[in-house]
């Protein structure tokens, strides 16, 4: 008998690469954080510390309607009423026409909606040029935008009153609109979002679909940027509608807006609380108005930017 007829026992006997099983994929454990996917309930301290918040948020508010709605001599009581008095719509009918709010109103509406759709606009066009566009002197240009905000506004109050003057837009709203058309925090805010926000290769694409810088804006910078610009219209409104200081040595109580109107309540020798607090009142109510109908939509929208982000 040949060596080659013997055969090799089956433990030594391997099968031939082709004859071999093929393995099973390897199964990989995901590797999650503590925690991840787990829904948190808050305990009694999270919703006594809301509830607490919420009342000191909402305290203020309340007492200008208890005060608005009393007269004076039960407001200036020690202790001071905690309910609402019989006296609300006296006092508010009153403001309303010794402050001439209609006419405040009015002007505050202007001033403060061009105020605002000017600095959106503004805002996040230079944004947009600041996150995304590349060009000579775009850091330089962004340090000079942001070194504006160091600056107090009361140091440029002299020669903005002469510049005004001198355009002939003297005691009229344009002298209002016009130096707050844009601001440095809106175009800094805006530029952090488009940074994050949007894609570099959203831009890219539009480039390379042949679209210009302005059809790149309209077409994919606005969508992306509409959260944000959401939340910069109703903090640069709210901003313009209290706005009380360059109003005041702008205008006269002839053209007057909502803060400077409100000032006529206090001008007497005794001051009536009721009627100043009505008139508060009064001027708080088209905010509050606007947070009920546009509040849902702004915090969504904030809420889709914190997740696109």
């Amino acid at each position: 008998m040949t060596t080659d007829s013997i055969e090799a026992p089956a433990a030594d006997r391997r099968p031939h690469v082709s004859e071999r099983r093929p393995r099973p994929p390897v199964r990989r454990r995901l590797s999650l954080r503590p925690g991840a996917g787990r829904q948190h309930h808050a305990g009694p301290l999270a919703y006594v510390l809301l509830a607490v918040a919420t009342l000191a948020s909402l305290f203020p508010l309340y007492w200008t309607l208890v005060a608005a709605s009393s007269d004076n001599t039960r407001v200036s009581q020690t202790p001071p009423p905690f309910l609402p008095g019989p006296h609300l719509f006296e006092n508010l009918g009153k403001a309303w026409q010794d402050a001439a709010l209609g006419r405040a109103m009015a002007n505050s509406l202007i001033v403060a909606g061009v105020i605002a759709l000017s600095t959106v606009l503004f805002a996040t066009l230079a944004g947009f040029a600041f996150a995304k566009l590349r060009f000579r002197g775009r850091n330089v240009l962004l340090m000079l935008v942001i070194g504006t905000m160091m600056v107090p506004p009361q140091l440029g109050v002299v020669p903005l009153f002469m510049m005004m003057s001198e355009l002939g837009w003297g005691q009229r709203l344009p002298s209002v609109i016009f130096p707050t058309l844009v601001s440095a925090v809106g175009v800094f805010f805006m530029r952090q979002y488009l940074s994050e926000a949007l894609p570099d290769e959203l831009v890219e694409a539009g480039r390379v679909d042949g679209a210009h810088s302005l059809r790149i804006f309209w077409s994919i910078v606005l969508p992306v940027a509409r959260p944000a610009m959401a939340v910069l219209f109703m903090i640069t409104f709210v901003h313009a509608w209290n706005d009380f200081f360059w109003p005041f040595i702008a205008l006269d109580m002839t053209n007057p807006t909502v803060p400077v109107a409100l000032t006529q309540l206090s001008a007497g020798y005794v001051r009536d609380q009721s009627l100043i607090m009505a008139g508060a009142l009064l001027g708080t109510l088209p905010l509050l108005a606007m947070f009920v109908v546009f509040g849902r939509q702004i915090v969504g929208g904030i809420m889709q930017g914190a997740v696109k982000g």
